[in-house]
């Protein structure tokens, strides 16, 4: 990857809309360019990110038995009107109509679609457990989109949706994707909470939510300062109370409440029946009589979570992304103007090894090339220049940590045992 080849058109200027660092960050680095109101084009940058979050999630999901299908993101009216939603999912559903007049709904969500598989395609209690995920394109027609990709219309996802003969598998399910989360958010290193949750329009019976800890979350959790439960505010207010009313009152698992803000970026359910039985999905059971499956709903937002990491993960230089998921690992910075092919002879080197690296051969200055690097959260610099010449050294500069001169043959383990410490 050649700095100078590279697709990366950063800004100086924030736009007025850009309201907190993730959005900002996003477009000063080139990640993102608004498209419409809560659309965006991810550009290279951002997409190698989102792949990287996709993969993390696609592994632990495989872990846990899950089966990866894909879904269309139109869908008709008439399985919304099955499961009676059509009405009341109100105007964040957008309906469409296509060159028959028939009515359709680009999906915000995909029970309907899952439901109807399955009940056309299994019928037997044989064939269950079974659990179906997809990775997708969502849209929801958001009255008032803002954050950037925290808050969009249009957003990547990972919807999950589980079928069970009883309440018991239901349950055993809900725990592995459970811990599936956890281990996804810990490989992020994002700090985060599992927050006792409302269903919302998804419906069912138990549901939680995992948020990212960030100031500028838009959820206000109530934790104790002798627990680990986090509860969302929402659901202990009355009407009209405010958050703050809340510390220092008794916590429902013990202690005294606490206040702190998060980013949902995930939400598990368990639906119990409420699809299968208005959809009629029912399956045959050992004794043959026929049974509505029980179901769970397992949602993680993929876009969101780039935006939450960057809210986590940044200083007044620009992103400082975990070493694992920055999208350019490490940069060879040129100051020689490659006389001797020095920077290429190593840029060639390190490549081989399994970092996305970038050769920053532009016609730069130094300080352009640094600051370029700290902005999109480079997290090595291996910079080819005067200490090479001189002394037949190299310097390494971290973007978080203490700069070193270094032998060129100690390059390579100097690199390994970096991207090993956390």
């Amino acid at each position: 990857m050649l700095a100078s080849k590279t697709f990366i058109p950063k800004i100086k200027d924030i736009p007025q809309d850009a309201e907190i660092i993730s959005h900002q960050l996003m477009l000063r680095s080139g990640m993102i360019r608004k498209v419409a109101s809560g659309i965006y084009n991810w550009l290279p940058l951002g997409l190698i990110v989102l792949k990287k979050i996709e993969n993390v999630v696609r592994e632990e999901l495989n872990n846990i038995g899950a089966q990866e299908i894909f879904m269309p993101m139109v869908q008709p009216k008439k399985l919304w009107n099955e499961s009676n939603r059509w009405g009341k999912f109100g105007p964040e559903l957008l309906r469409i109509k296509d060159r028959h007049d028939r009515d359709f709904c680009l999906g915000p969500t995909h029970e309907e679609v899952i439901t109807d598989l399955v009940k056309n395609n299994i019928n037997s209690y044989k064939s269950l457990p079974l659990t179906l995920y997809q990775i997708q394109t969502k849209f929801r027609d958001e009255i008032r989109p803002r954050y950037g990709v925290m808050r969009g219309r249009e957003f990547l996802m990972k919807d999950a949706y589980s079928f069970h003969m009883n309440e018991e598998c239901l349950n055993q399910t809900y725990k592995d994707f459970r811990a599936a989360y956890r281990k996804i958010l810990k490989r992020l290193e994002l700090e985060f909470k599992v927050v006792k949750a409302d269903s919302g329009a998804i419906g069912g019976d138990k549901s939680e939510e995992f948020h990212v800890l960030a100031e500028n979350g838009e959820d206000v959790l109530a934790v104790s300062d002798s627990s680990e439960i986090a509860i969302n505010s929402e659901l202990l207010l009355e009407k009209d109370q405010d958050p703050s009313s809340l510390v220092g009152k008794e916590f429902p698992e013990g202690g005294k409440i606490e206040l702190i803000k998060g980013i949902e970026v995930g939400h598990i359910f368990q639906l119990g029946q409420v699809y299968s039985e208005s959809m009629k999905l029912s399956l045959q059971d050992a004794n043959s009589n026929e049974v509505n499956p029980y179901m769970g709903c397992y949602g993680i937002g993929i876009s969101r979570m780039v935006a939450a990491s960057i809210e986590q993960n940044n200083d007044e230089f620009g992103i400082a992304w975990p070493k694992g998921l920055a999208p350019i690992q490490i940069n060879v910075i040129d100051l020689t103007d490659n006389a001797d092919g020095s920077a290429i002879k190593f840029y060639n080197d390190v490549e081989k090894s399994n970092f996305r690296v970038m050769l920053d051969d532009r016609d730069e200055r130094f300080g352009k090339k640094i600051k370029d690097s700290e902005l999109i959260g480079i997290p090595l610099n291996i910079i080819i220049g005067k200490y090479l010449k001189n002394d037949g050294l190299i310097e390494v500069c971290p973007r978080r940590g203490t700069k070193d001169l270094i032998k060129p043959e100690e390059l390579n383990g100097y690199i390994a045992k970096f991207f090993q410490e956390s």
